[in-house]
């Protein structure tokens, strides 16, 4: 049977990542709290968002203390999660030119191995330079993350580097062929693609063999935003919206994916404001429905 998680993010607001026109929280939720109703939703694994951690300051994620992660590990185990180090959020590598961003994502391979996760996922770049040249930024993507796989086979820890309204099937599929590491792969974001109107579909049907974690995304038109908005698609729980999930399940299990199916819900659509929980809920239900049809 194929394996069903949560990522952090779905619970941005509640940690205290606000965004415009939404309220804050009456009640902040720390990653015990998260982890601790992600059991309670009988999930088998988890994406933790480092920025979401104790001990970050901005970008900078040097104060996260390594007695925490360990201790974070023995929940983990105690829970008996699958998991993900999940590192970049929002911008990552910023097309392969922040210094300070690769020397910290280096830094998270550590950090990956002390929490017992074996996938870390990564950001190479994000929505904010999507309409720049491409082609040099997948140079630049591609040395770093060479250089960074040295690091990462010394710690036993793949990088699945998460398309992240950035990049287009084809172009991830380029990257990781040029990074040509059998341990560099992608975290499959099954909405991001929509966002850029590249069909998630036949973008699974050339990526699932590369696939190592993923987020499981369904969306549908926002109609408070306009077009050029990056949440012009904008999330609702699994299986009421546009996004096919049986099928993107359907191609990861033919590939023999390994990792978890991992709800992640970034700007929700107005029905679903303030309603995270809720919607996380219905989605790990929806997600069981599809993995025990699937077999």
């Amino acid at each position: 049977m194929m394996k069903i998680g949560i990522d952090s993010y779905c619970y941005h607001r509640l940690f205290g990542e606000v965004y415009p026109g939404q309220k804050p929280p009456e009640k902040k939720m720390t990653m015990d709290d998260f982890l601790d109703r992600a059991k309670a939703l009988g999930v088998d694994g988890v994406s933790l968002e480092s920025c979401f951690l104790p001990g970050v300051n901005g970008a900078d994620e040097s104060g996260i203390d390594d007695g925490y992660l360990k201790d974070l590990k023995n929940k983990l185990d105690d829970y008996g999660f699958e998991r993900v180090y999940a590192w970049g959020h929002p911008d990552g590598l910023e097309r392969g030119q922040n210094e300070f961003a690769f020397k910290q994502m280096c830094d998270s391979i550590k950090r990956t191995s002390l929490i017992g996760a074996t996938v870390m996922r990564v950001c190479g770049s994000s929505l904010m330079f999507r309409h720049e040249p491409h082609g040099p930024q997948i140079k630049a993507l591609v040395a770093q993350f060479k250089e960074a796989m040295k690091i990462a086979d010394d710690y036993g820890v793949k990088i699945a580097n998460e398309n992240h309204i950035d990049y287009t099937a084809d172009e991830m599929l380029q990257m990781i062929e040029g990074v040509g590491s059998p341990n560099f792969g992608i975290n499959f974001d099954t909405g991001n693609f929509l966002r850029l109107l590249d069909d998630p579909i036949e973008g699974m049907k050339k990526l699932a063999p590369y696939t190592f974690a993923t987020h499981i995304k369904d969306l549908v038109v926002n109609p408070n935003a306009k077009p050029t908005d990056w949440f012009f698609f904008s999330g609702v729980p699994v299986g009421r919206g546009l996004i096919d999930n049986f099928k993107l399940a359907q191609l990861l299990k033919e590939a023999n994916y390994q990792g978890v199916l991992a709800v992640e819900i970034d700007h929700p659509h107005p029905d679903w404001y303030g309603c995270e929980d809720e919607a996380v809920g219905v989605s790990v239900k929806a997600l069981k429905d599809i993995v025990e049809k699937i077999g």
